[in-house]
């Protein structure tokens, strides 16, 4: 019988891909080494035999192809979160990009899921108004279901882990740093009708909600406390920070987008993490623009 044709274009036939999987465990590091570089180099083709092998029957092989699709489906949405980022000017769905971007380091999630989530606290948010439709009691609402009720809180044990960065994990911790507790609460409020924005204050990210009679600034930090524009003042005072009023003004979605992967990108360059640093510094650089 004839060996296989080559794959989906591959240089490789299947029956080659799957002799190269079965290398991925070898004891020899330089051959496993090889046979993951070509698997990578067979592109489509290689992803195709790694995905049908995800519940491979050897321990050993089953965890280098689950790392070799988590490290491709990384590439593939890193990529799409580039070209989102070169294509589009200082406004756009926030929450929208804020998921594209979690993909490119948890391409595993179901964002939808994560959605559907969000839509859920703003439901209890809602359903904790009865009558009142002022924006302060839409707040209070809010805070009760976030912080109150599901234990949301500023990390300051572990101020510094990754994990605080990403949404998916902010919402599956109940534990993040500013700006990742911030986007949760924007990202709420506005399925409450509130436009409530970002404020990239110096020091401590914040959010504001400003209507005709009344102005509030969130700490969602610190479980949602409502601060005064005279709070807010005092605190840039303690950090040594002259005052100026664009310290309290909103910022775009590139501009949150920003500062949230430059807060990651800090992080892993002091951990040394090369590659993770070097990826997101090329973001930064395209935001940047």
């Amino acid at each position: 019988m004839n060996a296989p044709g080559p794959a989906n274009g591959s240089s490789l036939s299947e029956a080659q891909l799957r002799a190269l999987l079965t290398l991925l465990a070898d004891d020899d590091l330089a051959v496993s080494r090889m046979a993951r570089q070509r698997l990578e180099e067979a592109g489509e083709a290689g992803i195709t035999v790694l995905r049908q092998n995800r519940v491979h029957p050897d321990p050993a092989i089953r965890r280098r192809v689950r790392e070799l699709i988590h490290a491709f489906d990384c590439g593939r949405f890193d990529t799409q979160f580039s070209a989102f980022i070169l294509t589009h000017g200082e406004h756009f769905d926030l929450e929208d990009a804020v998921w594209r971007f979690t993909l490119t380091a948890h391409p595993e999630i179901s964002v939808p899921a994560f959605r559907a989530q969000l839509d859920d606290w703003a439901n209890e948010a809602r359903e904790r108004l009865g009558d009142s439709v002022s924006g302060e009691a839409m707040l209070r609402a809010i805070n009760q279901v976030l912080f109150t009720e599901l234990g949301f809180q500023g990390n300051e044990r572990d101020y510094y882990n990754p994990a605080n960065s990403y949404l998916n994990e902010v919402m599956d911790r109940r534990r993040g740093i500013p700006i990742s507790l911030s986007l949760i609460y924007m990202f709420v409020a506005r399925r409450l009708g509130l436009p409530v924005v970002g404020i990239g204050m110096p020091g401590h990210f914040l959010c504001r909600l400003q209507t005709p009679t009344d102005e509030f600034y969130i700490d969602a930090f610190h479980g949602g406390q409502l601060l005064t524009r005279i709070d807010c003042k005092k605190r840039l005072v303690n950090l040594a920070v002259e005052y100026d009023d664009r310290h309290l003004a909103p910022i775009s979605p590139r501009r949150i987008l920003q500062r949230l992967i430059a807060n990651l990108h800090l992080i892993h360059k002091e951990k040394r993490h090369r590659i993770e640093a070097e990826r997101l510094e090329r973001h930064l650089v395209a935001l940047a623009r």
